[in-house]
C-alpha cells in the first residue's frame, strides 16, 4: 500500500497493489469528530485524485470508505455554511462566498464520481446522508450494512435533496421518492437494496472485507474487470439485516396537481410507526423545502445528469441567499432549540411563487455550465 498524503488528512488517499499488476485506489474519509462530514477542503482533495485515478491505466477500481463505526459520511460542513450565510444576510450582500464555493465543489466532485471511467465502490456503513449520500449514490457499487441509516433529511433544515439527489430520487419508484424527499424519513440497508440505492451488503464489523476482496482479484485492465468486481461483492457474506420499511409507502402516492394535493396525500398516511414518523417530520419541517422537493421531482424526468446538477446549483444558491436554510441550521445545530421560525409558518401557507424563485438563477451564468 502507498499513501499519497498525510495519514492525518481529512481524506487519506491510498493506492493498494492488486492482481494483474493493477491498483485499487482508496479515498478514506477521515474526520470522525464530525462523522466524516464533507468540507470544501475534503472535496479539493478528492477531486484531483479522482481525475488522476480515472486517467491512470493501472487503476482497476476506486473505493470510498469512512473512518469510525458511526458514519460513512453524515453530510456537509453545515456549521461552516451557517456562519457564512449569517454574515452574508447581515451585510445584505455576499461577503463570504463559502456556501456557493461549497456547493460548486461538492457537485463537481459528485459529477466526477458519476461519470468516472473506473468502477467506483462506496461502503456506506452507519449514517449516510447529505454529502455522504451524494458520494454513495454516485458510485457504481453501493455497499450497505446492518447499521446503515440513510436519508434525505434536508426538510428539517430548510435545504433540499442535493448532491445528486435529483438523479437518485428520479431513479427509484416515484411514490417512494416523493415520500422520502418530502419527509426526510430515515431508511435502512434493507430498504436501500429494495429500492436500488444499495447494491450489495456486508456486516459493519466486516466492511474491511470489501477492500480485501477487491485486492484479491486478478484484473485484466479492461471493461471485464467490472464483472469481476461485481462478483467479488456479491460473494461477500450478507449480515442479518433489519426489516425493510419502504414497502409501507402506497403506490398510489403521486405528484398530483399542486402542492396542496401532494401534501394532503402524505398527511393521509399519518399514524403510528415509520410512515407516521415521516409525516410528523414533514409537518415540523420547512414548508418551502417541501414545495421545492415536489417541483424538483416534477422537473427531473428527461433532464441530463449535468442539468440535474446545474438545477441543484441554482436551488442551493437560492437556499443560501434566503433565510430558511440558516434558520433551520440555527434551530437544529447551533442553538439546538428545535424551534425554527420558517418564512411560512406551516405547510398550509406555502407560497408557490416563492417556491418557484428557487429555480431562477441568481447569476447570468451557472457555475456548472461547463459540465458535459
Amino acid at each position: 500500500m502507498r499513501t499519497l498524503n498525510d495519514e492525518s488528512a481529512s481524506v487519506v488517499l491510498r493506492e493498494h497493489e492488486a492482481g494483474g499488476g493493477q491498483i485499487v485506489a482508496e479515498a478514506h474519509l477521515n474526520v470522525q469528530k464530525t462523522l466524516n462530514s464533507l468540507s470544501v477542503e475534503m472535496t479539493q482533495i478528492i477531486t484531483p485524485a479522482l481525475k488522476a485515478w480515472g486517467a491512470d491505466e493501472r487503476v482497476a477500481a476506486i473505493v470510498f470508505t469512512g473512518a469510525g463505526d458511526r458514519a460513512f459520511c453524515a453530510g456537509g460542513d453545515i456549521q461552516a455554511l451557517y456562519h457564512a450565510m449569517v454574515r452574508n444576510h447581515a451585510a445584505g450582500h455576499t461577503v463570504d462566498s463559502y456556501p456557493f464555493d461549497f456547493f460548486e465543489n461538492e457537485y463537481r466532485m459528485d459529477y466526477l464520481i458519476h461519470t468516472c471511467p473506473k468502477p467506483v465502490v462506496s461502503v456506506g456503513h452507519g449514517v449516510v446522508m447529505g454529502g455522504g449520500l451524494g458520494i454513495f449514490s454516485a458510485s457504481r457499487y453501493r455497499v450497505v450494512t446492518e447499521t446503515s441509516r440513510i436519508a434525505y433529511p434536508e426538510v428539517t433544515i430548510g435545504l433540499f435533496p442535493d448532491a445528486g439527489g435529483t438523479a437518485m430520487l428520479r431513479s427509484i419508484e416515484p411514490h417512494v421518492a416523493l415520500f422520502l424527499g418530502c419527509t426526510g424519513a430515515h431508511f435502512n440497508g434493507a430498504d436501500a437494496c429494495a429500492i436500488g440505492v444499495g447494491t450489495h451488503q456486508v456486516a459493519t464489523s466486516e466492511r474491511g472485507a470489501v477492500l480485501e476482496s477487491l485486492l484479491a482479484l486478478d484484473y485484466a485492465g479492461d471493461a471485464s474487470d467490472g464483472g469481476r468486481i461485481e462478483g467479488a461483492l456479491a460473494a461477500l457474506p450478507a449480515p442479518p439485516m433489519p426489516d425493510a420499511q419502504v414497502g409501507a409507502i402506497p403506490e398510489t402516492l403521486r405528484l398530483g396537481d399542486g402542492f396542496e394535493d401532494v401534501i394532503g396525500q402524505i398527511r393521509a398516511l399519518d399514524g403510528d410507526g415509520w410512515l407516521g414518523k415521516g409525516v410528523a417530520a414533514m409537518e415540523r419541517g420547512c414548508p418551502t423545502t417541501v414545495g421545492v422537493v415536489i417541483e424538483q421531482l416534477r422537473r427531473a424526468p428527461g433532464m441530463s445528469l449535468a442539468d440535474c446538477f446545474r438545477m441543484e446549483m441554482v436551488i442551493g444558491a437560492r437556499c443560501a441567499l434566503n433565510e430558511d436554510f440558516a434558520e433551520g441550521v440555527r434551530a437544529l445545530l447551533i442553538d439546538k432549540d428545535n424551534a425554527p421560525k420558517w418564512k411560512f409558518g406551516g405547510l398550509d401557507g406555502i407560497d408557490p411563487d416563492h417556491v418557484l424563485t428557487h429555480f431562477e438563477p441568481p447569476w447570468p451564468g451557472n457555475p456548472l455550465r461547463d459540465l458535459d
